[in-house]
């Protein structure tokens, strides 16, 4: 009976045990930090070719779901595909095939960049909580502001000109670059004695610019894209220079006078231009890429035109050439991109992510430069103009000039 007492006397203090063991580890839960990221703005970090590439990030919570708003100038990139757990945290880079996996720690971040669709392609990354802009006190000059006509060399001696576009203002330096194949999208920086320092990063260009003044007419510098590539480059003063027009790079052969192919949708259907759904109508056919940040203008662009105008009078065909040559993978990455976008015009899948590809899928063409090209097709199927390179926003009036130009030249298709 003593025994039978000890034994309950001892049960009894195990039950309580417990008891006040898991009454102590609810108390302790209530007092851990909540698990997850910090709503508010960040300044991530990237480190390429030994540079520091700075940017800013938006985290915004509601009923339970992240957003995170990729901020490059004066462009905001949504990105919704984010997943925690635990202390880790994984999210895609907009409608691109790259993903950023970092540690949680309370108001920092560290972990990695990654291109899934390149092997080995891993840079570090880091993020702090509570920092606005991409730099702390940092100066802003004029004496950079105008137009400079500037030659690029790479490291095996190829030039290529370009134009470079820099203003000043109370919201601080900004710019671009603009090529006969598309623009550097959105620079921001900062002026350091003489020196210009230029970045930009949209989830998929990992820019930085390095500009020395040698005086008020000429500027040295060096330009750092992605993990490997380097240029150096020098910029002349020039407020009249002008690049080859973009409607005479890329043309029809002699003896040609058509569009000819026949493309998997994303269903999988084969897709002419001799289609009945293409009969009678102006045709826009856009050869673009998922993976090209100037082909994500250029979709935005076509997408908000399309929606104002949209009529029985005309039709839009994205030709996408993927970094795969993998169906499913492209389909994977169009679907990706449509919806992400909200893009109201179809896809076909044309090939893979190269102009050499582009080229010999549509051999009728001299040659295609560049992603995005657009052809415009007029009513009777001929060919009116073929447009290399796209001049996004960040251009200022280039951008403005080039959609004048195309509103006029549409609206005088449209009214054959």
């Amino acid at each position: 009976m003593i025994t039978d007492n000890i034994y309950i006397k001892f049960y009894r203090l195990k039950i309580f045990s417990l008891f006040a063991l898991i009454i102590i580890s609810f108390s302790c839960e209530e007092k851990r930090p909540e698990l997850g990221l910090k709503s508010g703005t960040w300044r991530g970090e990237i480190i390429a070719q030994g540079n520091s590439i700075p940017f800013n990030f938006e985290v915004n919570k509601a009923d339970g779901a992240y957003e995170i708003l990729l901020i490059n100038g004066k462009e905001k990139l949504k990105i919704d595909r984010i997943d925690i757990f635990g202390d880790s945290l994984f999210f895609d880079m907009h409608i691109f095939d790259i993903s950023i996996k970092a540690k949680i720690d309370q108001e920092k971040l560290s972990g990695s960049y990654s291109k899934n669709y390149a092997e080995g392609y891993v840079l570090p990354f880091k993020a702090v909580y509570g920092k606005e802009g991409r730099f702390d006190n940092k100066k802003v000059s004029n004496e950079f502001d105008g137009t400079w006509e500037t030659t690029f060399k790479d490291v095996k001696g190829k030039t290529t000109s370009a134009i470079g576009i820099f203003k000043s203002d109370s919201t601080g330096l900004n710019g671009t670059f603009l090529s006969k194949t598309g623009d550097y999208r959105f620079l921001d920086g900062y002026v350091e004695k003489d020196t210009m320092h230029l970045y930009s990063f949209d989830g998929n260009h990992i820019y930085k610019f390095k500009v020395h003044k040698e005086n008020d007419s000429i500027l040295k510098g060096e330009f750092w894209s992605g993990k490997t590539s380097y240029k150096n480059f020098v910029s002349v003063r020039n407020d009249g220079a002008r690049l080859p027009d973009a409607n005479s790079l890329t043309y029809l052969k002699e003896g040609y006078d058509e569009i000819d192919f026949s493309f998997p949708d994303l269903d999988g259907n084969l897709i002419s231009l001799k289609d009945e759904k293409f009969e009678d109508k102006v045709v826009i056919l856009q050869i673009l890429g998922t993976w090209c940040p100037n082909c994500m203008d250029e979709t935005r662009f076509l997408s908000d035109w399309y929606r104002k105008n949209n009529s029985e009078e005309v039709e839009i065909l994205g030709l996408a050439y993927e970094i795969r040559p993998d169906f499913d993978y492209a389909r994977e990455r169009v679907v990706t991109m449509k919806e992400k976008m909200n893009v109201p015009y179809d896809f076909v899948i044309a090939g893979t992510s190269s102009t050499k590809s582009a080229s010999e899928s549509l051999p009728m063409l001299n040659k295609v430069i560049s992603f995005p090209t657009s052809i415009i097709i007029d009513k009777n199927g001929k060919v009116r103009r073929i447009h290399t390179g796209f001049s996004g926003p960040a251009t200022g009036i280039y951008y403005e000039e080039f959609v004048d130009d195309f509103n006029q030249f549409m609206n005088s298709l449209l009214n054959e």
